[in-house]
This record gives C-alpha cells, sequence and structure tokens, in this order.
C-alpha cells in the first residue's frame, strides 16, 4: 500500500483538485483500490465527493470522519436520569470510511477538526499514521491519497507522519518556486523532527496556461533547481473553470466530455505510478 500527501503551503494551486481526481483515476482507470483522507479542516475534498445532504445523513447516521482518528479524549455525559456516564473515544480499529463508489472510499473531513488541541507530547500527531497502519495490516487499499491543508500546521505535519511520499502541486506563477522551496524546508523539519525519510514523487504544474511566459519561466525556475530539477511531472493539469464548477455538482474530471483534461489526467496518473513503482 502507498501512501502519498498532496502538498502545498499556499492556497487556490488546485490541491484538493489534482488529490481527489488522482485517486479516481487510480480506482478507473487502473483499477485500484483508493482511500481519500480529508486532513484538511476545510473539507474541500469531501465536500467535492460527497454532497451536502448526504454528507449530513451519514453524520446523523453515526458516520465516522477524521475527528474520530485524532480525538483521544474521554469525555463526561451528565444525565438526570442515570447519573453521570463517560463517552470513550472510538478505537482506531473501529473508524470506518465511508464508500463514494466501487473501490473509492474517504475518511471525510469535519468543521469540527480545528477545535481539537494538538500540542507537543500528546501524540496525537501520531494517530494518523496508526489509523493506516491498521488499514495496511487488513490490505484493504492499494493507494491512500491525503489532503492536507494549505498551512504549515500540525495536520500537515500528521500527514506527512502518516505518508511515504508526497507530490506537490504548483501553480505556475511568479512565486511559485519560492513557495515550495519554503514548503521543502517545512518538510525536512518534519522529517528532522519525527525521523522520517520522505520520498518526494514529484511536482505537477496545475492551472497551467502553457501558451504563457510565467509558465515558461516557472519550467526554467524548477528545472535550474538542484532540489526540484527532474522532479517536475512531463504531463500538467491544464487551467479549466470548468472543473471547479464540476466538482460543486459532485461531479469529477472523467465525468467530463474533455478528452484533452482527462489525458492530462491519466498521464499524470501514470507518471505517479511508475514514481512509486520505482522507489
Amino acid at each position: 500500500m502507498k501512501v502519498i500527501s498532496f502538498v502545498n503551503m499556499k492556497g487556490g494551486v488546485a490541491k484538493t483538485t489534482l488529490a481527489v481526481n488522482v485517486a479516481d483515476c487510480l480506482v478507473r482507470r487502473h483499477g485500484a483500490r483508493v482511500l481519500i483522507a480529508d486532513i484538511d479542516p476545510q473539507f474541500n475534498a469531501t465536500q467535492t465527493l460527497i454532497s451536502g445532504p448526504d454528507y449530513k445523513t451519514r453524520l446523523h447516521a453515526g458516520g465516522h470522519t477524521i475527528v474520530q482518528v485524532f480525538d483521544d479524549l474521554s469525555r463526561p455525559l451528565a444525565s438526570t436520569v442515570s447519573g453521570a456516564t463517560v463517552m470513550q473515544p472510538t478505537s482506531i480499529d473501529q473508524i470506518k470510511p465511508w464508500v463514494v463508489r466501487d473501490n473509492l472510499d474517504l475518511l471525510p473531513g469535519h468543521l469540527e477538526l480545528h477545535r481539537l488541541e494538538m500540542g507537543g507530547g500528546q501524540g496525537r500527531e501520531n494517530r494518523l499514521r496508526r489509523y493506516i497502519e491498521v488499514l495496511r495490516d487488513r490490505e484493504i487499499y492499494d493507494y491512500v491519497v491525503i489532503d492536507t491543508p494549505p498551512t504549515p500546521s500540525i495536520w500537515m505535519s500528521s500527514a506527512l507522519i502518516a505518508s511515504e511520499h508526497y507530490v506537490v502541486p504548483v501553480k505556475p506563477e511568479p512565486l511559485s518556486t519560492t513557495g515550495i522551496d519554503l514548503l521543502r524546508a517545512v518538510i525536512a523539519r518534519v522529517e528532522e523532527n519525527y525521523a522520517l525519510s520522505l520520498s518526494c514523487a514529484g511536482v505537477v504544474l496545475t492551472l497551467a496556461e502553457p501558451n504563457t511566459l510565467v509558465y515558461h519561466q516557472t519550467l526554467e525556475s524548477l528545472d535550474g533547481n538542484p532540489f526540484w530539477r527532474g522532479r517536475r511531472f512531463r504531463n500538467v493539469l491544464p487551467k479549466r473553470t470548468m472543473v471547479a464548477r464540476m466538482q460543486g455538482e459532485q461531479r469529477l474530471i472523467l465525468d467530463a466530455n474533455e478528452a484533452e483534461l482527462s489525458l492530462a489526467l491519466s498521464g499524470i496518473t501514470i507518471e505517479l505510478r511508475e514514481v512509486l513503482q520505482n522507489d
């Protein structure tokens, strides 16, 4: 089982779009079994896959979310009938992802995630890793794709701790290469603090407009950087306004009648599989 985080410290780079659609392509085009873990408190990946009414229905039915992975506290409950009782946290090995479609599952996000306190020494930052180890033992999935928040935080660190690889979506713009160098420094610090050895699966250009000057300047900058050189995916995700509209309707790139976009996504997914297989 391969575990990959999609990370960037900048919003608006189509990180969630890339993560969710690559996961979907792995299922549809390669017959893989995939779990998407939404660790972003804004839970955009969840909203891309599950409609609002469906989300509420599943929550009311007791569906688990990413909150149960990190919430390890017992809480007192007062009752006028039975007196005080204690509500126990959900055991990690009992947490069940939601089925999106055949072979594609989701560990959904939740706004309550931001209420959990994540201080040093608590061990909560390791709980996602522990949960994924449970899944690995059960041999349920071929891939786990983790969508992370666009800020350096304990949630991003938790995703990296649980991962073996990371992908960096980059929007071609003047500050993009500066931003990913800062991201690399953040990742290096997490690696050192938690004794990790993460593999950079590569940089994927997103929202790309290949005929623009800024696009070619970004290529030159990445290819001239000692760390990122050789890590840029050949395929890029082109800019299409229709993608955001479709996601609001829980439709993904492969649902569209857009050959260029589908080919781009397929190419990115093939490149990722090749990197993971050779690593």
